[in-house]
């Protein structure tokens, strides 16, 4: 698909996730969103493993990227498992949730850029946060089971009554509870390059999660 889609050259781009192989599927979504492929800038402070640590090296990353990297971009996608999901309504003057996990990462992201020194020749660095509602697994089955959508976990929130869990997520995208690195990446790769061919699909069954990097991603001035 990339000889199809992707024009020529490449950004710079680091992406952060709560998985080794959760990053590697948002970078194939990332390119084709950007309909062009990236070059991979590492930070060596971007293990999470998990949401728990995220808000916390967030400034650190950013500083890292800005100051000692090349990087144009970084983009992070976390889980919101049982914490409220991101709405419009959010996205309002005045309207950020405070233990809406893209609102917090948005607000720790806005502090930390306002707070970088100017450097001559070095744009700032362009972001995009996403929030896989409840797990980004539930963007893999995007198009595969009809119920998994943004809608139907806010109504469960809502009601206390779901209609499925992470465990059922992770289970029909690896099919097994367990697994290993190896087949987590395997599955999250092939499943990123089905969406990619859909990507308009992925962004209405999960508008805000999904769209808030689709939004931010078109919106990066060219290089």
């Amino acid at each position: 698909w990339y000889s199809r889609r992707c024009s020529s050259g490449s950004m710079k781009v680091s992406v952060i996730s709560e998985s080794p192989a959760d990053e590697a599927a948002v970078r194939i979504l990332v390119e084709g969103i950007l309909e062009k492929t990236t070059e991979t800038i590492l930070s060596a402070k971007s293990r999470p493993g998990g949401w728990t640590p995220i808000p916390r090296i967030l400034p650190a990353v950013l500083r890292e990227l800005y100051y000692h990297t090349d990087a144009e971009a970084l983009v992070l996608v976390v889980d919101s498992n049982h914490s409220p999901a991101h709405q419009a309504t959010h996205d309002q003057p005045s309207g950020a949730h405070p233990d809406c996990r893209l609102c917090i990462l948005r607000d720790i992201a806005a502090q930390v850029q306002r707070g970088l020194r100017p450097r001559a020749g070095r744009a700032s660095i362009r972001t995009a946060i996403g929030l896989a509602v409840p797990a980004i697994e539930a963007w893999y089955c995007c198009g595969a089971d009809a119920r998994v959508t943004e809608a139907a976990w806010i109504n469960a929130l809502q009601s206390g009554q779901y209609p499925y869990t992470k465990i059922d997520l992770k289970r029909a995208v690896y099919n097994s509870e367990r697994y290993s690195l190896e087949r987590e990446t395997t599955r999250a790769t092939e499943e990123a390059r089905r969406l990619v061919q859909n990507l308009d699909l992925l962004g209405q069954m999960f508008p805000a999660g999904f769209g808030a990097i689709a939004r931010e991603v078109r919106s990066w001035p060219a290089p």
